[in-house]
């Protein structure tokens, strides 16, 4: 199995600038990025490939040798969906996705990876997330997803989308062929998850719940003080020390600069 990293877009709602790629946002003295390809090596997931587009050399810099990347030279015209489509060579093997934007516990993705459901996405529910019109919201009908879109009234809403979720190899040569049909019909500034709707309308695409597991995305400047003053702190105090000295040991240092080992 792969791991594909969506880290295309500018996010310019983080600080209005969009400086460097909210990927190399730094919590805990960690970015974004190395936090999660930590979590997926430590799960044994070593094929790993980053989509960029805005900042790519930046995130290329922060990159050690065994990560691979795509490139989407339009991500300031097009979003998450035509990362993941034009990352398609790489998932017919069965992957699992990653919003470059999401702090979590690592047993989060550890707990999608070991599940027996071959395809499924995260969704943390409605009693520890109230939802808005922002969040990527998600309907769940015996454990199954019906719908996912921004546009579901919050109401009506089982849970948020986390922005991680697994495909086998048989069902990410579906999901593939619905991101086909989605981007020659002009889809090219919708959200992934649009093409997750398509599949679960199709396929069982399974719902686990983030069972009250830490997890924050970060969109705007009030979501990264959440995440450095509840988000992260719960994260380490829920961590074995063995875990948290590992995180730590895995940072280096060189030339004032964070990479990897």
């Amino acid at each position: 199995m792969k791991a594909i990293i969506l880290a295309a877009g500018k996010g310019t709602r983080l600080d209005g600038t969009a400086v460097k790629p909210k990927c190399l946002v730094e919590i805990g003295g960690l970015t974004l990025l190395q936090r999660q390809v930590e979590s997926l090596r430590e799960l044994n997931i070593e094929r790993i490939v980053l989509v960029i587009g805005f900042g790519a050399e930046s995130i290329r810099t922060e990159c050690d040798s065994d990560i691979s990347f795509v490139e989407n030279i339009h991500f300031a015209q097009t979003s998450s969906l035509y990362s993941l489509w034009l990352a398609r060579e790489h998932l017919a093997e069965g992957f699992v996705v990653l919003n470059s934007d999401v702090l979590f516990h690592p047993q989060l993705l550890a707990n999608l990876l070991e599940s027996s459901q071959e395809d499924a996405l995260l969704i943390s529910d409605t009693e520890t997330t109230p939802l808005g019109d922002e969040e990527m919201k998600v309907k769940v009908k015996e454990g199954l997803v019906v719908d996912i879109s921004k546009d579901i009234d919050p109401l009506e809403a089982d849970g948020e989308n986390v922005g991680i979720v697994k495909f086998s190899a048989s069902g990410a040569t579906a999901l593939i062929r619905y991101m086909d049909d989605l981007i020659a019909n002009g889809a090219v500034k919708d959200w992934a998850p649009r093409a997750f709707r398509e599949f679960a309308l199709n396929h069982p695409l399974h719902a686990l719940s983030t069972a009250g597991l830490p997890w924050i995305e970060i969109d705007f400047p009030e979501d990264y003080q959440r995440a450095m003053n509840e988000v992260y702190p719960r994260i380490e105090s829920q961590l074995s020390p063995g875990e948290t000295y590992l995180a730590q040991r895995r940072q280096d240092t060189k030339d004032g600069e964070v990479v990897y080992d």
